[in-house]
Order: structure tokens, then C-alpha cells, then sequence
């Protein structure tokens, strides 16, 4: 039986702090250093490890004037992303900008091309700033992955995830169930009524319905009886067959979609109600997905009002960058945030 991963226990913030100046390299530089002793990092990567979060903080300083922040997470496979957000006014040219030598700092210029090298993948984003364009945002977005092992059924390419308690407290009531099983990439998508505790013990322990149900129809009917003695949840199933290259999304509730095909947008919303107390017959939404289709769904901690415009070529970058990029952006601090995006190539 395929691995069901959940971001519960597979996607962690461990750390996230603002970049005003290089006192924000200590704190981190400590952080990054236990985690790496905890999870038993090999010494070499752990030395890369902290060697690009200085280069990604400097970056920050440097050319953003310490208006951003630099997070460090757990993912799926195990994997640890560090990713450094800036608010600054972007990068003009990013083939210069990654060029040994060039600066436009007076520095040596090393940097972005020491991310890259000590990096296992590395990943950038930038929008800069143009007054004559509807912006969410301008900067620059720096993702370091370390590979620290991959299970059997972890697909790299294809997944992005984001999950963030509110206030980056203990309990999390979003949470988000996905496995692969041969052309077959399915998930389940949950927020829990409220926040806290009891927003976290309603979407435990639902795994078991990605595996034991064939139809999306099934498991949103079992996900509802399983939530009757609980504060409730909304939630969207979604499949993807790889092969056939068809989506399905069956949705109850405050949550939302956004399929990007063809270089267009659709904002996708869902019948009314909560799973485990009232709600309405579900949303089913089909479709058939084009060369490169991005399948991104969220809570409501995380806003609805952006498209393409606002995020320049986004849509073209990995999976995880997308996740990031759009959950510390777009999320709502009043509430627990979460996003899964699903690339098919």
C-alpha cells in the first residue's frame, strides 16, 4: 500500500524570523544548527546548510533593506527548505544577478551562485516593481533545498505544500492527506471549524479514506459521518490522473481553488455547509488539464483575491516555491493557512 503523507506530521515551519540586519543571522544560524543536530544532518550538508542561510540573509540586507524574512521547513521526502521573502524592489536581470562576480551592492557577488552550488535544488522567484501594473507584491523569493532522504513513493516535481497554525502555535487545524498510487495522485484537503485544539482532533486520523475509498463522492461520505462527534470541518477532495490528464475537485465549504491552464486562471468555489453538522450536496468540478496545468487549493486563512497578474510567472516555477510563495503573501494572519499545489507536466 501506497504512503499516505500528511502535513501534519510531513510539513513543518520549524523557524521563520524578519531579516532587519545581521543580528537576525545569530538566531538563526543557532536554530538551524540544533535542528540539524536533532535530525542528525551529516556535517558537510550541515555546513552548506548554514553557509546559504547566510548568503540568503545578507541578500535580504543587502538589496531589500532587511525587509523580509527567511523560514525554515520540514517537507515531505525528508527534505528541509530554507526560503528567504523579501519585499524589495526585485531583480531586474536574474541571469546577471546569478553571475559570479556581478553586484550591484559593491560586494564580490558571490552569493546567488553559492546558494545554487551548496544547494541540493535551489529555486528563484522575482517580480520587480512596475507602477503601471496591478502588484500583490514585489521582491524576490530565494528556495535552498537540502535532500536529507527520499521515500519510494515522494514525487519531488509535482507536489507543494504549505500548513501554518495561526500565530505559529502548537495546534493546526488545516491539514492536508496525499498519495500517489500508480497514475492516480489524490488528496484531501480539510479545515477544521475555529482554530486550536479541537479545529486539530477534527481533521486527525482521516488518512485511511484516501485508501480504502474509490470514488471522491465516498470519501467526503465517510470524512462527514466521522466528524459528527466533532467541532466539524470543510474540505475539498481532489484527483488527478496523470495519465489521462483529467482533474476532479468535490468540495463542502469556505475553501477554494485555482486551476492555472493555458495561462489562464479559474477561481473555483464550493457548495456551503460543514462535513459533520449541515451543509450541502458537494461541488464537483471536472476538467480536462492542458501541456502544463498548476492545481493549487486552499483554506480560508489563505486570501482569494490574486491572479496571474498580480504573481508575473509564477505559475511556471516549482511546485513548492508556488506554495510558499502564495501562503506568505496571500495567507491571513487571524488564521490557520494552508495551501497544495499540484503540478502536471
Amino acid at each position: 500500500m501506497t504512503k499516505v503523507f500528511d502535513t501534519a506530521t510531513d510539513c513543518k515551519l520549524l523557524y521563520s524570523g524578519p531579516t532587519k540586519n545581521e543580528s537576525a543571522l545569530i538566531l538563526l544560524r543557532s536554530k538551524l544548527a540544533a535542528i540539524a543536530h536533532r535530525i542528525g544532518i551529516p556535517d558537510l550538508k550541515r555546513e552548506n546548510m548554514l553557509l546559504v542561510a547566510s548568503e540568503l540573509v545578507y541578500n535580504n540586507i543587502k538589496h531589500a533593506g532587511g525587509s523580509g524574512m527567511i523560514q525554515i521547513w520540514m517537507q515531505p521526502g525528508p527534505i528541509l527548505d530554507i526560503l528567504a521573502l523579501d519585499y524589495g524592489p526585485g531583480i531586474a536581470d536574474l541571469a546577471r544577478a546569478e553571475e559570479d562576480g556581478y553586484s550591484t551592492a559593491k560586494t564580490f557577488g558571490k552569493g546567488l551562485g553559492a546558494v545554487r552550488r551548496l544547494s541540493d535544488e535551489s529555486y528563484i522567484y522575482t517580480q520587480p516593481e512596475h507602477f503601471s501594473q496591478a502588484k500583490k507584491w514585489s521582491g524576490t523569493v530565494f528556495l535552498a533545498r537540502f535532500i536529507l532522504g527520499l521515500h519510494k513513493d515522494f514525487i519531488p516535481m509535482r507536489i507543494g505544500l504549505f500548513s501554518r497554525s495561526l500565530s505559529d502555535k502548537r495546534y493546526n487545524g488545516d491539514r492536508i492527506y496525499w498519495r500517489k498510487n500508480g497514475n492516480y495522485l489524490r488528496w484531501l484537503h480539510l479545515d477544521g471549524l475555529g482554530h486550536g485544539e479541537e479545529a486539530l482532533t477534527a481533521t486527525a486520523n482521516l488518512a485511511i479514506h484516501l485508501t480504502h475509498s474509490d470514488k471522491l463522492g465516498t470519501i467526503l461520505e465517510k470524512v462527514d459521518r466521522q466528524l459528527v462527534d466533532t467541532r466539524g470541518a470543510v474540505a475539498i477532495v481532489g484527483e488527478i490522473d496523470l495519465a489521462e490528464r483529467n482533474l476532479q475537485l468535490l468540495g463542502v465549504g469556505d475553501m477554494h481553488a485555482h486551476i492555472y491552464d493555458q495561462e489562464q486562471i479559474q477561481l473555483i468555489a464550493f457548495a456551503p455547509g460543514i462535513l459533520g453538522k449541515e451543509h450541502r450536496s458537494a461541488s464537483l468540478f471536472q476538467s480536462a488539464l492542458g501541456k502544463r496545468a498548476v492545481v493549487v487549493t486552499a483554506s480560508d486563512g489563505i486570501r482569494r483575491n490574486w491572479n496571474t497578474e498580480n504573481f508575473t510567472g509564477l505559475f511556471s516555477h516549482h511546485p513548492q516555491l508556488i506554495a510558499y510563495t502564495l501562503g506568505n503573501i496571500m495567507g491571513r494572519i487571524s488564521d490557520d493557512q494552508s495551501i497544495c499545489v499540484s503540478t502536471v507536466l
